[in-house]
């Protein structure tokens, strides 16, 4: 799992947001509540890619029920570090039913459209936060 040590290593401070872009989401993907744009990091795009056709490839758009953000200059919540979010390597999705520190209510068939593009999921932890999806490395 990736941590914000490793972020900063790579990426540096991420109020610079020197690794970000908005993506233009290609027409085919935009499907569902999947965004038009998102800005978000460069590492993010093709692993991202990927797990949109994934859930649309599967036909799980439908289990797609929010998109709830991905870049987000922040602190982990109680802690002192900066959240993996504010690198623009992680995405939230289907928070409203995914809260942070309860039972995730994800299908494992969506999660795994993300696990097999590339991304860990928060679902899985010891403090379960089922909406969240980061890169499981930064290559």
């Amino acid at each position: 799992m990736i941590t914000h040590r490793d972020c900063l290593a790579k990426y540096g401070a991420p109020e610079l947001e020197k690794s970000m872009t908005l993506w233009d989401v290609p027409a085919e993907l935009e499907i569902g509540v999947i965004p038009k744009k998102i800005y978000c990091n460069r590492d993010l795009v093709s692993p991202l890619r990927d797990a949109f056709t994934n859930v649309i490839t599967r036909n799980l758009i439908n289990e797609l029920k929010t998109w709830d953000g991905c870049f987000n200059l922040r602190k982990k919540r109680g802690a002192s570090t900066a959240s993996i979010h504010s690198w623009g390597v992680a995405i939230d999705v289907n928070a409203a039913w995914n809260g942070f520190g309860k039972q995730p209510t994800m299908s494992s068939a969506l999660v795994d459209c993300f696990k097999d593009a590339g991304f860990d999921w928060g679902g899985e932890w010891g403090k379960q936060d089922g909406m969240h999806f980061q890169l499981a490395s930064l290559g």
